[in-house]
């Protein structure tokens, strides 16, 4: 690569920490020198490219807080590729204790990634992400500032085990909580539950959104080959986070940067893998605030379409037996690449600097356990498990897992009964006299991006008591919410527009007939025009919860989930500086 001589100082041309580190004035001498005050030398940091490491560790997030170590072990590949790696903090979210929701504040650590990587002296960047909307906000910052980026997640935790039973979160919280509720159980055994389930740091080991969110990251080819699944203590994950530091030096050098990565190839790898593995809902949102960042259109439609043509191959709770941990030792998610590879575009380039293909010869693709990762002749099932509706209740979209509904709701006509916000649900789902029975259909609104606000994870409306006391374990359930990845049900989710800013479930009373047809990828309340028309003229908007603050401009700005609950202005890329000038 050329160079050019200043003083003592070789810089590298193009190289964007050079524009701080090797110039020969005032601002060249100020950036070196307190470089030097953190403890390195000329020798350390000169002539190298600036790698940065973006953690999104802390103690308040059980799934990100083994992810010091994992800094460790990418500083140590840096350092043997001849890069000079820098460490720093960014806002972690934990969706187990933030309220209201994590989806709240994915926009606002995308900013922070953003931030941070545009103005430090950044020439290639590793992102340390675990919790589930950790992985998507570090990708988004990372989409929009576009420099050589490659993803460490940090991997699932060991399975939990209970009296001769697998557990995994949270797919087992909402089950054994269904049982506690409905006297199944004692308040003992749930304990017993509660000290059974997490049996080490790292994200949850269902196919929630998490895990999702890895595979989906290795698919995209944001991440090196075989990563997705090894458990979040297993020696390998720190292998492949110190071979992660060595390549992003190559990707640094070479300047291959997301948008290069991310194009429309790779998100239709993306889309084919989360029908594949049966994954969370929530990566559709993902993927298409990713794509709005990198002005790609990626239509809802997009996802129904791939739908119909890619098995269901991988057998994990939610909608399965297994668990992640059981995943890696059957294959991982090479195993299924493989069994799909004639869907995929194997020429799409990953950060390996090679093609997805070629990653997939230079791996173990071989599935080890038939049960866990079933093989293209035997899938689970011919479709995916992620559809899209449409109709007058959801003229934007709404999305269903059917994979993890009972199949007899899927043609489905029923009652409804209304909640008017989560608040309203709680008081009332447990209460003896509620006029609710199997063939209701549940329905709550103002959980959407505006009227929650933040979409938090409030779709998997709970069963009411009295319905589960006798016996009943699924029901229709509608809402303008998401839900966990972990959850399950034959829950519609997503439902756009949302009510809060005047959609359709505004409109619904209790009492009105909903009818839901998954084959012809429909949901429609069964009211009349006039009668619609007469309940949109008396409708009003509920008042906005916040007055001030990032929770103000969220709700002023985020867009619907059809578009991917990104904020408006936030859409496109804006240009890393690379003129390091110091206003004195």
């Amino acid at each position: 690569m050329p160079t050019m001589r200043g003083g003592d100082y070789e810089r590298v041309d193009g190289r964007r920490s050079a524009e701080w580190l090797d110039r020969r004035d005032l601002d060249g001498f100020l950036h070196r020198s307190w470089l030097k005050a953190t403890g390195v030398g000329d020798d350390t940091f000169r002539g190298r490219p600036l790698i940065g490491i973006c953690n999104s560790w802390s103690e308040l997030v059980n799934c990100n807080v083994h992810l010091r170590g994992l800094a460790e072990a990418v500083k140590r590949g840096v350092l043997q590729a001849g890069g000079f790696p820098r460490e720093f903090p960014v806002m972690s979210l934990g969706e187990s204790l933030m309220k209201p929701t994590t989806m709240l504040y994915r926009n606002l650590m995308a900013m922070d990634v953003e931030e941070s990587i545009r103005s430090y002296p950044l020439d290639g960047v590793i992102l340390l992400t675990g919790c589930d909307k950790t992985n998507p906000a570090s990708i988004l910052g990372a989409c929009s500032a576009d420099i050589p980026t490659i993803v460490v997640t940090g991997g699932p935790m060991l399975n939990g085990h209970w009296r001769g039973k697998e557990l995994g979160s949270c797919s087992d919280c909402w089950h054994y909580h269904e049982e506690l509720r409905g006297g199944r159980i004692s308040e003992r055994e749930f304990t017993e539950i509660e000290n059974s389930m997490s049996r080490s740091n790292g994200h949850c080991m269902t196919m929630g959104t998490a895990s999702t969110m890895a595979c989906v990251t290795e698919a995209l080819g944001l991440t090196l080959p075989g990563a997705a699944a090894i458990p979040a203590v297993d020696s390998r994950r720190a292998h492949v986070a110190e071979a992660a530091g060595r390549q992003i030096v190559e990707l640094a050098e070479r300047r291959l940067r997301p948008s290069e990565i991310l194009t429309r190839e790779a998100f239709e790898n993306a889309i084919r893998t989360l029908h594949a593995i049966s994954g969370s809902t929530n990566a559709i949102i993902h993927l298409i605030a990713y794509a709005g960042r990198l002005g790609l259109e990626l239509p809802l439609s997009l996802f129904d379409e791939l739908c119909a043509t890619t098995p269901w191959l991988v057998n994990l709770k939610p909608a399965g037996d297994h668990l992640m941990e059981d995943f890696y030792y059957a294959g991982g998610l090479p195993a299924v690449l493989e069994q799909i590879r004639d869907l995929l575009h194997l020429d799409a380039l990953t950060v390996t600097g090679r093609s997805l293909g070629e990653n997939l010869q230079s791996v173990p693709t071989e599935i080890i356990d038939e049960d866990v990762i079933r093989p293209r002749a035997r899938p689970l099932d011919a479709g995916g498990s992620l559809v899209v509706l449409r109709g007058n209740l959801c003229p934007d979209g709404a999305v269903m897992k059917v994979s993890a509904a009972d199949p007899r709701l899927l043609a489905h006509e029923g009652r409804a009964v209304v909640f008017e916000d989560i608040h309203d649900l709680a008081a009332r789902v447990d209460d003896p006299d509620l006029e609710v029975d199997a063939d209701c259909v549940m329905v709550l609104r103002n959980a959407g991006p505006v009227g929650a606000p933040g979409m938090p994870e409030w779709g998997h409306l709970p069963i009411p008591a009295k319905l589960l006391r006798a016996g009943v374990t699924d029901l229709l359930r509608i809402s303008d919410a998401r839900m966990s990845g972990t959850s399950y049900g034959a829950v519609v989710l997503h439902v756009a527009p949302e009510s809060a800013i005047g959609g359709p479930l505004a409109l619904v009373q209790t009492g009105d007939r909903i009818r839901l047809d998954v084959a012809a990828r429909s949901l429609d309340m069964l009211v009349d025009e006039a009668e619609l028309s007469r309940r949109r003229a008396a409708w009003t908007p509920p008042a906005r919860k916040d007055e001030r603050g990032y929770r103000r401009l969220y709700e002023d700005h985020v867009l619907q989930a059809n578009e991917g609950c990104d904020l408006d202005f936030l859409r496109g890329r804006s240009a890393v500086v690379s003129d390091a000038v110091t206003y004195l």
